[in-house]
């Protein structure tokens, strides 16, 4: 058996150039060291398959890095050794066959591309026992240039006569292909966690018959430190469940199906794991010992992201049943679902549904774990609440399940609602293909065309009406903002930085730099305000409407003196928002932060209004102003002691004044403006009053 000579493991009927362009580089990091991982575990399994007396599987890991100034590390290589079966010709072949889908734990053959994805060079060392006598394999795996060459990524070295005499496997990565600080940063507690994360299900059906696992580091060839995986670190299960489960058969009509008198037992083994080590809420199905990835099964009672007491749940199920219905290829399980069509065709005998075993599973998981049912309960409410907010009626037909969050819900009633409508668009256009058939001088024409019009009025309210409660569910949100902001429960709000109150509440409303009214969220002040003409934080001397530059580019001697005194530019303040709702009159917005009080500002919209009135072109004469002074900070005292016009309005919790002038320096027609005072928390209620009542008028609540 002893080869020499090296020799290319070429491949027939396949690129080899072509593969490694199909099967990207994995986006996990360490695949390859999961992959050898997985062909340890594998071959130990083996080994002691073929030698009863053998129980002291071993799997040892050594990082090897270089110290770099400040502490930092470069990776070098990575050796993974197990005492198990080793590289025989039987496994070699194995692992030479692309994709091979022979039984042996959970891979496919594709982990020798990752191998030469992620590094330049992987040598295995191997010694295997046949017919007595022990032999040591050496091949390299990689896709170097003389590989590819040969259509080849596997050279074997040589096969030689060992004087070792046990199996082992000893392979090694090394010369990463691209700079990874994954792998600069692995020591052996990160890559124990790891495994333990990547390897659990795995672990803890097999607590007690895993190998001896450790993992060292090594700097500069000098151990620095060393770990290892033992039973301690792997969750015990919290408790273990028989379940009885029926079999089924067809009914005579071969339609449907029927219980029997027959049960197949299922042992249910549950783990508590710290939501650090388990990723999700997960049920498997294991079959001789392994866990079976290609068929699966779902918790119904809690969904993949629930925790509690800050733990995950990990349901194990085994069952001859299982074991029996294993297959040559990995993970797949004979064990038939409810949906095949063939399933009718294909038996004559009883059986168990796939979906038997899950809902088995999960009712008695529901009894073993009571705190289940009231996660269940904080769905319900939860789902509760997003239909009340997006006007979810329960006569809308959407599958929705546990693992769906907020944006699959939705967008599942969305594509229900876009079906339905489409269904009602198309009954609208038979209504009118229908029109073509009628006979003004038929007797039977009034009768028909009745019947037409009684059809159309079923169906167009039932269309208007999803396009409003579209529209007052993003109203409905603005405000649950708007509440959010005054309240200060926005995340940016909590954050050591300047005062954002202001910038939020004006981009609420209309965003800044904008001049798109009818997208600004302004009917919180008035429903009027989004249908006219305007912008948001303009300089006064860049505004435009319609094309045209609002302010004059040039002055009279003593109007740019005053444009300019004390220090100032005056055309070059920004209101926040100014909105031109016909011609000749002009709208003013200010807002204040909720804790400045709004008397100390009480003039700034009049000086707004003064700038208008005298230093517009002539296409823009405004002569009548609308002032609104927006704050929290309102003391009604203070505003009357600053400003005696303006008047409190007890029923509607606002100041107003009522018109006063607005004087034109150069004895032109005067100005006037009328001006309100309210705090943003009346314009709430406001808004959520109005919004209730369309609610109410729509029939949505």
């Amino acid at each position: 058996m002893t080869k020499d000579q090296p020799e290319f493991i070429v491949a027939k009927d396949l690129s080899f150039i072509g593969i490694l362009t199909d099967i990207k580089k994995s986006s996990t990091a360490l695949q390859p060291i999961f992959e050898a991982f997985t062909n340890s575990l594998e071959a130990i399994k083996l080994k002691t398959k073929q030698d009863e007396t053998f129980n002291k599987g071993e799997i040892k890991i050594r990082i090897n890095v270089n110290e770099l100034i400040d502490n930092n590390f470069e990776f070098n290589s990575c050796e993974i050794f197990d005492n198990g079966v080793g590289f025989d010709q039987t496994e070699f072949t194995r692992f030479n066959i692309f994709k091979d889908n022979t039984k042996g734990f959970k891979n496919l053959g594709s982990g020798r591309i990752q191998y030469a994805h992620f590094f330049e060079k992987t040598v295995i060392k191997s010694n295997f026992i046949k017919n007595n006598e022990f032999f040591e394999r050496e091949f390299v795996i990689s896709k170097s240039r003389p590989f590819l060459d040969k259509n080849a990524i596997v050279k074997q070295r040589y096969i030689k006569s060992s004087n070792v005499k046990q199996t082992f496997s000893n392979l090694t990565f090394s010369n990463l292909l691209e700079n990874s600080y994954v792998y600069h940063t692995l020591n052996d507690t990160i890559l124990k966690r790891d495994l333990l994360k990547r390897y659990l299900h795995y672990f803890c059906f097999n607590s007690t018959k895993i190998p001896k696992i450790i993992i060292d580091f090594y700097v500069n060839n000098i151990l620095k430190s060393s770990s290892s995986i033992t039973k301690k670190d792997i969750p015990q299960f919290d408790k273990k469940q028989k379940v009885q489960i029926p079999y089924l058969k067809p009914t005579k009509s071969a339609t449907s199906y029927e219980s029997t008198n027959k049960k197949e037992e299922f042992e249910v083994a549950t783990f508590k794991v710290t939501k650090d080590l388990l990723d999700s809420n997960d049920v498997k199905l294991i079959s001789k010992g392994e866990v079976v990835e290609a068929t699966k099964i779902n918790l119904t009672g809690i969904s993949k992201n629930d925790n509690i007491n800050g733990n995950k749940y990990l349901v194990l199920v085994s069952s001859n049943y299982i074991d029996e219905k294993d297959t040559n290829n990995r993970g797949e399980l004979e064990i038939p679902s409810r949906n095949s069509s063939k399933i009718l065709n294909v038996f004559n005998s009883e059986v168990i549904f796939l979906e038997d075993i899950e809902e088995g599973v999960n009712i008695e998981l529901a009894k073993l774990y009571p705190e289940i049912e009231e996660i269940k309960e904080k769905h319900k409410n939860e789902l509760q609440e997003l239909k009340e907010m997006f006007f979810i009626g329960d006569e809308d037909d959407v599958d929705i399940n546990l693992n769906d969050d907020d944006k699959r819900i939705l967008e599942k009633y969305y594509e229900a609602q876009a079906k339905k409508e489409a269904k009602i668009d198309a009954i609208i256009k038979q209504t009118i293909d229908r029109l073509e058939n009628l006979d003004t001088t038929s007797k039977d024409y009034e009768v028909e065309l009745e019947k037409e019009i009684t059809a159309l009025v079923k169906i167009i309210p039932e269309q208007n009406k999803r396009t409003l409660s579209h529209y007052i569910a993003r109203r409905k949100l603005v405000i649950e903002l708007f509440s959010k902001i005054l309240a200060k429960k926005l995340k940016t709000q909590n954050i050591k930085s300047r005062d954002k109150d202001e910038a939020l509440i004006h981009n609420l409303l209309f965003h800044q730099k904008s001049t798109n009214t009818y997208d600004s969220d302004l009917w919180l002040i008035n429903e009027e305000f989004i249908y006219f003409k305007g912008n948001s934080e303009f300089k006064l001397k860049d505004l435009e409407l319609d094309g045209k530059k609002v302010f004059r580019t040039k002055f009279e001697e003593e109007e740019e003196r005053h444009l300019k005194s004390l220090g100032e530019s005056r055309i070059d303040r920004r209101p926040d928002v100014l909105l031109f709702p016909e011609e000749g009159k002009c709208i003013i917005i200010e807002f204040k932060t909720p804790k400045t009080n709004v008397s100390d500002h009480l003039t700034q919209i009049n000086q707004y209004a003064s700038l208008i009135r005298n230093y517009t072109t002539e296409d823009f004469e405004i002569k009548t102003f609308y002032g609104y002074l927006l704050g929290e900070g309102i003391e009604p005292r203070d505003v009357q002691g600053a400003v005696t016009t303006f008047e409190y309005s007890h029923n509607f919790d606002y100041l107003y004044s009522p018109a006063q002038k607005v004087i034109h320096f150069e004895g032109k027609e005067n100005g006037s403006i009328y001006t309100e005072v309210l705090k943003y928390t009346s314009l709430l209620k406001r808004a959520e009053l109005r919004n209730k009542k369309f609610i109410e008028k729509l029939g949505l609540k």
